[in-house]
């Protein structure tokens, strides 16, 4: 997991005295007995408002429902969190009930046989959920981990200095998109904002444009052969290139970091650029960081992340991630039934209703209120294939790698087939 993962969560970023919080990681009170006395010990990272509250009364009407039954909620800082789920899961005591973004991380939680396979206890009601938010929990084609919360990353604009520029409708090709960033500059507005400082955010146009040139079976085969170093990926940075040569980000953009209250939310969100490539939780963090504190409002358009010319993938295949639960290898019986009772579509609309969460049942779609937001989830419904964030699907150290080498790209200080080889080199050392 990365350093960023609290502003992909959207949903617990302020830092709560996590040294009031942290509790025994694991229940002296396992049993199999489905009617015995059992306490489930849930560590999540929503520990501020909104959705703070939204579980913990969730976990109240469980109890309530389920009298043998003691729901013992952790809520936890995301960094914190982290570092405790790293001694938790290194001392072999992984929490019943814990906050996954999948990818590499549980891929070694399975491994280490921390975490248990739940293939066979979701069936009856698994299909409920969108195909492709099940993507990153699925390890060999068995279900580890079952998500809450679903997001893609697409181009945010403001169709107000769009319509300034000249543009009548969002690029749907890189060429296209290249363009559209030529008339934006030559009307004297700054085309994108860029968090060059954190290089997460860099990653994501790498990242898309390997889908799009090479299809989402070149980062399946990458990831079996620990090899980057091929014309796609080549080609992906080649492009990217065509773009940062354009000069299209803010200035000081190699030193901004994402939130901050000169950053690039809050440089779209005060209306000091015209796009940004970001997830599902832009618009929030955009008008949390503005001045005004509203942000753009009715101004702010999405669209995907344009079809590249010639290229294997399409725009129905997304780029993203969401927010989970895994199972701790020594859960109680009744961990499985909560988790269940988590994801029904009347609490999963109440996830929606906060305007943090993007659900995942397919049935809650309807209590997502922000028309934006309505766009991004019609798109993961209609997605064909799905690829988790590359710093998350890949084991840690390589995707630093990819943000490391991403950023040496942006910045010019290396070019296109040396990164791909610099990843390549992290990826065979795993």
């Amino acid at each position: 997991m990365t350093a960023h993962l609290s502003r992909r969560s959207l949903l617990g970023v302020a830092g709560a005295s996590a040294g009031t919080l942290l509790l025994g990681a694991c229940s002296d009170d396992k049993t199999a007995d489905p009617n015995g006395a059992q306490t489930i010990n849930w560590w999540h990272i929503q520990n501020t408002d909104p959705m703070l509250p939204v579980w913990a009364a969730i976990a109240k009407e469980y109890e309530t429902a389920h009298s043998n039954v003691k729901v013992a909620i952790q809520p936890l800082e995301n960094e914190a969190f982290k570092a405790k789920l790293t001694t938790a899961t290194q001392a072999g005591s992984p929490p019943d009930l814990f906050q996954s973004w999948g990818g590499g991380v549980l891929q070694q939680q399975v491994d280490a046989g921390l975490v248990k396979d739940i293939t066979a206890d979701v069936q009856p009601w698994i299909g409920s959920l969108l195909p492709a938010a099940l993507q990153p929990f699925t390890i060999d084609n068995k279900i580890y981990g079952v998500p809450f919360d679903v997001g893609m990353v697409g181009f945010w604009y403001n169709k107000e200095l769009f319509t300034k520029a000249g543009i009548t409708a969002p690029p749907t090709t890189w060429a296209e998109l290249l363009t559209v960033v030529g008339k934006i500059k030559a009307a004297g507005i700054i085309p994108i904002a860029l968090a060059g400082k954190e290089k997460w955010p860099g990653h994501f146009y790498w990242a898309y444009l390997s889908m799009r040139i090479g299809g989402l079976g070149a980062l399946q085969q990458a990831a079996k052969d620990h090899n980057f170093d091929t014309p796609d990926f080549v080609a992906a940075g080649t492009r990217f290139k065509e773009l940062i040569d354009l000069a299209p980000f803010q200035k000081g953009f190699l030193g901004a970091e994402y939130g901050s209250p000169d950053g690039q939310a809050a440089t779209m969100g005060n209306g000091g650029a015209a796009m940004e490539l970001m997830g599902q939780w832009a618009p929030s963090v955009q008008a949390s960081s503005s001045t005004s504190k509203k942000g753009l409002g009715d101004k702010l358009g999405f669209f995907p992340f344009p079809a590249v010319e010639g290229g294997k993938g399409t725009v129905a295949e997304a780029f993203g991630g969401g927010n989970g639960f895994v199972v701790g290898k020594n859960a109680p019986a009744a961990t499985l039934d909560f988790l269940k009772t988590l994801l029904t579509a009347a609490n999963q609309r109440k996830s929606a209703a906060t305007g943090a969460v993007l659900p995942t049942v397919k049935d809650a779609a309807d209590a997502i209120a922000d028309a934006n937001s309505k766009v991004v989830a019609a798109s993961l419904a209609a997605a064909t294939g799905f690829q988790l964030y590359l710093d998350q699907a890949y084991p840690p150290a390589v995707g630093q790698q990819v943000n490391d080498s991403v950023a040496e790209l942006v910045a010019g200080s290396k070019k296109p087939e040396q990164i791909v080889v610099d990843i390549t080199k992290t990826a065979k050392s795993q």
